[in-house]
């Protein structure tokens, strides 16, 4: 896009720099000026507007990529401690089985 504007930017400053230097000025002495800076500006735009749509394309690519793997590791994470955290009805069956058994010698099996 930026060698587009720098085309119409030079394109115009030659079409005004061709003006001073004529006592006379006519459509014919501005016209190659004016049009070497539309073919800038279209050739600028004929990069700009590819680039823009691929740029948008992958950019929503991108995003739907981090929030699946956003949402990926808060799942795992959710995993992990549901599986390290002891159950609480497991808790208390050890706890009712070191009571209840008298050959261990702990607990209340006199």
């Amino acid at each position: 896009p930026y060698v587009g504007l720098f085309g119409t930017v030079w394109g115009i400053m030659h079409a005004f720099f061709g003006l001073s230097n004529l006592q006379q000025v006519t459509l014919a002495t501005v016209a190659p000026g004016i049009a070497e800076a539309l073919v800038a500006t279209a050739i600028g735009l004929f990069a700009a507007i590819p680039a823009v749509i691929a740029y948008n394309f992958f950019a929503r690519d991108i995003d739907r990529l981090a929030n699946r793997y956003e949402s990926f590791t808060e799942e795992f994470s959710n995993i992990l401690q549901r599986q390290s955290a002891p159950h609480p009805a497991a808790a208390q069956a050890a706890a009712a089985a070191g009571r209840a058994d008298p050959a261990s010698g702990f607990g209340g099996g006199r």
